[in-house]
């Protein structure tokens, strides 16, 4: 796209409003009205509306009597969902590392995007993983064990979103492609707080995940442990990799701040 086209769709007063924001600093935690013309280059007509609704928003404060503005605490809010998920694979990686050489197997860290996960944290067991995962991977939500446990936690409106109309794809004959089948899964899903697959992507490979939440009790990410079934035995996902999954996810989800 041409840099013409591209200004064409600049939001200007969205531009601006974040440049007035971008202006106060530790040197400078107050500004006046004419200060902030100044240092925009702009009349003191320009600055005006967008003080009064940055202000109304609760991102400035005016002082009554110096009429001069300052930024509010509510700011931060802006970073806090990029900082949170920034800093969470750093958080998780030991945790990964400790679930790999508790069970033998490979542990992963996922998000969600739109109808597929996203891996952003591994810790695979070397010559074992029948599956790479790679930083990055991208995997189909609704066959995987991560993918259901974190559109579980989803409003139905989102689900609905993705999925109404559409058809699962199935990846082996476990793979639930029935829409109404689905639903029914990741409602059991949400009640007992983890998810297990076992054949549903690959023909021998189980998993088993578990959400990590935040401050409000959304769900971030999912943290799950993946093993072949011809490596352990029939009763690992339940009896070994399950607890010590659940253990981890909750101690992370209260590094994120959740608390019961």
């Amino acid at each position: 796209m041409a840099k013409e086209e591209k200004e064409r769709y600049n939001a200007n007063a969205l531009v601006r409003g974040l440049e007035i924001l971008k202006l106060f600093n530790e040197e400078r935690p107050t500004m006046s009205l004419v200060e902030i013309a100044k240092e925009l280059n702009v009349s003191r007509t320009v600055p005006y509306r967008l003080l009064y609704t940055l202000q109304s928003l609760g991102y400035l404060d005016q002082d009554e009597n110096s009429k001069r503005y300052s930024l509010t605490p509510q700011v931060l809010e802006l970073g806090f969902s990029y900082l949170s998920t920034l800093k969470l694979p750093e958080i998780a990686q030991p945790y990964l590392e400790t679930l790999r050489d508790e069970t033998g197997a490979s542990c992963h860290l996922s998000i969600l995007d739109g109808n597929e996960v996203v891996y952003v944290g591994s810790a695979p067991v070397r010559g074992v993983s029948a599956i790479n995962v790679n930083i990055g991977l991208r995997l189909p939500a609704h066959a995987t064990a991560n993918g259901k446990l974190l559109l579980a936690y989803q409003p139905q409106e989102k689900l609905k979103q993705l999925f109404y109309g559409s058809e699962l794809k199935p990846y082996t004959d476990r793979t639930k492609t029935s829409l109404a089948d689905f639903q029914n899964e990741i409602e059991i899903i949400r009640e007992n707080g983890y998810s297990i697959t076992k054949g549903e992507l690959h023909h021998g490979i189980q998993s088993v995940a578990a959400p990590i939440f935040d401050k409000t009790g959304s769900i971030m990410a999912a943290i799950n442990v993946v093993a072949t079934e011809t490596t352990f035995h029939d009763e690992f996902i339940e009896q070994v990799a399950l607890p010590k999954v659940l253990e981890i996810s909750k101690k992370l989800s209260g590094y994120m701040g959740y608390h019961l």
